[in-house]
């Protein structure tokens, strides 16, 4: 991955969800991470996205957020829009590749929503790999 790349996928990102969506969404950065627990992954920090939008447009959302993972080379098993505290506003949106500690905090939750900051598009249970189980 080269920095040319990163910077062509924040900007499709953005096109993307301005058209789908017809209103001004800024991608104001695209993160790789490795966190110290071993969970990766990227995310995608944006202004003018709402819970609404992605209740509306979430199949076409999530197709295309798999298509990036896929761009990226990163597994798109945990994809996640990270809500900002007591509001419907999307600060980011994330591809996960969760670690072997952090993965049953989510493979235990039910529903979109185990947390009140973080609404579920795709989770992929371990040993369902390209069954599609998503919730």
């Amino acid at each position: 991955m080269i920095t040319k790349e990163i910077l062509q996928i924040r900007s499709d990102i953005e096109n993307n969800l301005r058209k789908m969506l017809a209103r001004a969404v800024m991608v104001t950065e695209l993160d790789v991470f490795a966190l110290p627990c071993g969970c990766s992954g990227i995310t995608v920090n944006v202004r003018g996205l709402e819970l609404d939008d992605i209740e509306v447009f979430e199949e076409q959302m999530l197709s295309f957020f798999k298509e990036v993972a896929s761009r990226l080379e990163i597994p798109s098993s945990f994809i996640f829009a990270r809500l900002v505290p007591g509001s419907s506003v999307v600060a980011a949106i994330n591809w996960r590749v969760l670690c072997d500690r952090c993965y049953p905090e989510f493979a235990i939750a039910s529903g979109k929503t185990p947390r009140p900051d973080i609404y579920i598009m795709h989770f992929e249970r371990r040993g369902q790999k390209g069954k599609g189980k998503k919730r």
